[in-house]
């Protein structure tokens, strides 16, 4: 009886012991291993190429120099910041790379959001499908391709607006050289370019929407327009928050490819941002301990932007609608 007992007592110790390691994490990832393998070329590309360069961080607190590496570059501290924070040209990149960066959220982050309601009250669906082929295909063309268009574009000689502008008694007008109207061409073009690419997400988020409520509405006699307003936007809310959470995250995080290809010395003042003062630093000036501090001060506040805007969302939803 005693030797039955404990054979018992083991049985129920081992299967305890096995449930247990069942709900364990490493278990899960072992159970479905296939698909773990699935994202190790992620796992991979992030580890090498967004958290291995982090070891050249140390710089922007070194006297690097070439010849020395880094390990044997001198430390200085902050002094890099110091000099960074008394310089006025950098306050003035500051600035610009804000001020584009406000406009294009004002004006880009509800393009995709309106784009998106408007292809969904679509009914024909070849043309549907036809205008958001057309409106991807900005997104895959390189700035540097888009940049040759445009300068042809906003040419004062022969360009179409300005042969319109011409034919209408009026001056040309140099786009891609006067202040006024450089930050214009930025946030169009950009918002442009991404317009069509920015609507999938939301497209996939209207997709989810129980299609009985649309017929509730419309049997309590609801408009188009009361739909939109009372189904729609309400059950894409969630995904608005978090993409508007990432969006606030990126509002230091200039374009370096579009203003790198389009601007030049006469539009600095209102056009440069620091991706490109970092690389004029860094690697046109050879100063790569001052264009280290630039970046990592750069992404320092991005962080705090998304921690900030996420806490906002947070706390607004009730823990329901935020990253983390």
């Amino acid at each position: 009886m005693k030797l039955a007992h404990n054979i018992q007592t083991m049985a129920k110790r081992n299967k305890t012991d096995s449930l247990k390691l069942k709900n364990t994490e490493f278990y899960k990832y072992w159970k479905y291993r296939h698909l773990t393998i699935l994202i190790l070329p992620t796992l991979l590309y992030f580890a090498i190429f967004a958290y291995g360069p982090m070891y050249g961080l140390q710089i922007a607190f070194k006297d690097y120099k070439f010849m020395d590496g880094i390990l044997g570059s001198e430390w200085v501290g902050f002094e890099h910041f110091n000099y960074l924070f008394q310089l006025d040209s950098f306050w003035e990149v500051f600035r610009n790379t804000i001020v584009i960066s406000l406009y294009k959220f004002v004006f880009g982050f509800p393009a995709p959001i309106i784009f998106a309601l408007l292809l969904n009250e679509l009914r024909n669906v070849l043309f549907k499908r036809f205008v958001q082929t057309v409106s991807y295909f900005p997104h895959f063309v390189s700035w540097v391709i888009l940049a040759g268009i445009f300068t042809q574009f906003f040419s004062p000689s022969i360009g179409p607006i300005n042969i319109l502008l011409k034919g209408l008694g009026m001056e040309p007008i140099y786009f891609l050289a006067d202040t006024h109207w450089f930050r214009t061409v930025l946030v169009s073009t950009d918002v442009w370019k991404d317009l069509g690419w920015g609507t999938i997400i939301y497209l996939a988020a209207l997709a989810g929407i129980n299609p009985e409520l649309y017929e509730s509405a419309r049997v309590d006699g609801a408009n188009r327009f009361q739909r939109v307003m009372n189904i729609t936007l309400p059950s894409m809310y969630p995904v608005i928050t978090i993409m508007a959470v990432l969006s606030i995250g990126k509002l230091i995080m200039d374009d370096f490819d579009q203003v790198f290809n389009l601007y030049n010395p006469a539009v600095y003042s209102v056009g440069d941002v620091a991706s490109t003062y970092i690389y004029r630093q860094g690697l046109v000036d050879l100063q790569y301990s001052f264009a280290t501090a630039v970046g990592l001060f750069k992404n320092a506040i991005s962080l705090a932007m998304v921690l900030i805007a996420n806490t906002i969302a947070r706390k607004l939803s009730g823990n329901e609608n935020s990253l983390w």
